[in-house]
């Protein structure tokens, strides 16, 4: 489940571009996937983090330079009251936006997102235009 999503995040990524993932916390074996397979430039945030490879940010008051330029902020199993601000951020840069939730919790933004399936993994998406236009 969990190489699904990887897999799914690095095709939605070019060699190069910034992807973010938000509330890194202490799982790291989707990002350590992203590393180990693919040049993207991942940058983890975490308002607590757990070690030197996390950046500290607080997604409801960011530090929109480590967002600019991503083509995907995602986030496994985020609170809901991030959920929205989450989509802010993606807005404002106009990157694609990947929240996989705790199994039954429902996504709180004020716009609609996508429920995919992919493999053995499911996440809900969202594209801002300019994303959906460049859509795998």
């Amino acid at each position: 489940m969990w190489k699904d999503l990887a897999v799914y995040i690095i095709r939605c990524s070019g060699p190069g571009t910034r992807v973010v993932e938000v509330g890194a916390g202490r799982f790291l074996y989707v990002s350590d996937y992203i590393r180990k397979h693919s040049k993207v430039d991942l940058v983890l945030t975490d308002i607590k983090p757990s070690h030197g490879g996390i950046v500290c940010d607080d997604i409801t008051s960011p530090r929109m330079d480590l967002y600019r330029g991503a083509s995907v902020i995602y986030s496994i199993r985020p609170p809901g009251e991030i959920h929205s601000p989450l989509m802010r951020v993606a807005n404002a840069v106009g990157a694609r936006l990947i929240i996989k939730p705790l199994t039954g919790e429902d996504i709180v933004t004020e716009r609609k997102m996508k429920l995919v399936n992919y493999g053995r993994t499911y996440f809900y998406e969202y594209l801002p235009q300019a994303t959906a236009d460049r859509s795998p």
